[in-house]
């Protein structure tokens, strides 16, 4: 459970089956490996213990990018507020174009298969090829091929959609959000140019903002829906010590109701987890995950 070079981990939440899906990702997407890295412990409580010894937290590590599966239970499902794109770039491929839209093929085919697909494959005025597909577990991905004019980035980006309660909010939240992290910035912004649906001009046709030296895309949505986020996907941060937990909590948790485990969700509806960068070895010492279940915020002193 360390994520030392990664400071916002995503976190995606399964009915009982993140084993399983770690091993369907692992397959199904380009240089990606899958580790279970917590198990449930003997001090589980009592709606936990038929659960003890089996995963809690698997790791789906995607070209060097971390995804953390939970295996939770029924409680939540992930919904396309929050996606995952993968940029397929030919320069990963050595140049070779014919090999990088086989991997995108190949990609796309697993995934959608079980799935149900939001926008087909094909050629879109922000890429020349690109589609949008929810895999059998609900999980968001968007794939497109970067074409060869555009910067090389990373391969994984999380996106946030703002739709429904939240609609054209998008800016807001990637300054917010870059006023409260450090070696954080607001980055491109494209904006729509007349209205497009609930879309208002000027609200983020697409947008990237950095958070802690990491890259989260945003976007107001350009269709009337209500895809709220929600506890299925949440941004995990691993902060040095209990006052960097504390300035986060105090900046971002908006609704008192939902805190719960180091579990916030700020104003906007998205759900993260504000965690010590070294749970993993916090959660061995005797007693220590019994301690923090009844917790809200993560006091590091009394696990």
């Amino acid at each position: 459970m360390s994520h030392a070079t990664q400071k916002i981990v995503p976190n995606i939440w399964f009915n009982h089956d993140a084993e399983e899906a770690g091993a369907f990702y692992a397959d199904a997407l380009p240089w990606t490996t899958s580790e279970i890295t917590y198990r449930y412990p003997a001090e589980a409580p009592d709606r936990q213990q038929d659960l003890v010894g089996t995963p809690l937290t698997i790791d789906v590590t995607i070209d060097g990018y971390i995804l953390t599966l939970i295996n939770g239970g029924p409680a939540f499902r992930p919904t396309p507020a929050l996606s995952f794109m993968l940029g397929f770039d030919a320069r990963k491929f050595d140049d070779d174009s014919d090999a990088m839209h086989a991997q995108f093929d190949k990609t796309w085919a697993k995934l959608a298969e079980g799935g149900r697909i939001l926008m087909d494959v094909g050629e879109y005025p922000f890429s020349p090829r690109y589609g949008w597909v929810e895999d059998r577990y609900g999980v968001s991905w968007q794939l497109l091929v970067v074409g060869a004019e555009s910067q090389s980035g990373p391969f994984v980006v999380p996106e946030l959609m703002f739709s429904g309660a939240v609609q054209n909010r998008a800016r807001e939240a990637a300054e917010f959000y870059a006023s409260v992290f450090s070696d954080s910035k607001v980055g491109f912004l494209a904006e729509y140019p007349e209205q497009t649906g609930p879309a208002t001009p000027g609200s983020v046709m697409f947008g990237e903002v950095k958070l802690s030296g990491g890259w989260l895309a945003i976007m107001d949505s350009a269709v009337e829906q209500d895809e709220p986020f929600t506890p299925a996907v949440s941004l995990e941060v691993s902060c040095a010590d209990q006052a960097e937990i504390d300035r986060l909590w105090d900046a971002l948790s908006a609704v008192p109701e939902a805190e719960q485990c180091g579990w916030l969700v700020d104003k906007f509806g998205v759900s993260w987890q504000i965690v010590p960068e070294n749970m993993g070895d916090l959660l061995q010492r005797e007693g220590a995950y019994a301690a923090m279940m009844p917790m809200k915020k993560i006091i590091i002193a009394d696990l």
